[in-house]
């Protein structure tokens, strides 16, 4: 009886001690993250007319930089400013900086969809939704893809819905 006690106790000890314990990376909320991208109107249409990027011998691009501060794994907040630069018959000036401010829905897979305020220096105001997917991962930086749709008014102008493509890196 005392060598099956013996032996009972050595299997539970040494199965006690056996066990190993496994850790989960679980991300920490709130949790900031910045990013740069380069951002090209493609279309632009209101109820007079449609202009495209490039035509006319113009040409215009935006510089979107902005800090992200995610809340949670299925959301966030986001401020973007974007110095927009247009280049017309060889010359080229900042034509306009638009201020930013959103909403992040995050979804699985990194797929984001971002509702934005639009405030601009050159008058206009309206809102932005952005769809947003990242491409590639490193170790510290995520390569994305986003398609912002703009709706924009004011400024004595017609009201214009707009079609962008943005590439960037976060960081």
């Amino acid at each position: 009886m005392k060598k099956c006690l013996t032996i009972i106790s050595i299997l539970l000890t040494t199965y006690a001690f056996a066990q190993q314990t496994t850790t989960t990376t679980i991300a920490t909320y709130p949790k900031t993250v910045g990013y740069f991208s380069v951002v090209h109107p493609l279309v632009t249409v209101d109820k007079d007319e449609t202009v495209y990027n490039f035509s006319n011998g113009a040409y215009t691009v935006g510089f979107p930089f902005g800090i992200n501060v995610l809340t949670s794994n299925t959301a966030g907040f986001s401020l973007e400013i974007v110095p927009l630069i247009r280049s017309t018959n060889g010359l080229s000036r900042t034509s306009n900086v638009l201020f930013h401010p959103g909403y992040i829905i995050r979804r699985p897979h990194g797929f984001n969809i971002i509702t934005r305020a639009a405030f601009e220096t050159a008058g206009r105001y309206g809102a932005s939704l952005v769809f947003n997917k990242v491409v590639a991962k490193t170790k510290t930086n995520n390569f994305f893809v986003s398609t912002p749709i703009l709706f924009r008014v004011g400024n004595d102008r017609p009201a214009s819905l707009a079609l962008a493509l943005q590439l960037g890196i976060s960081f």
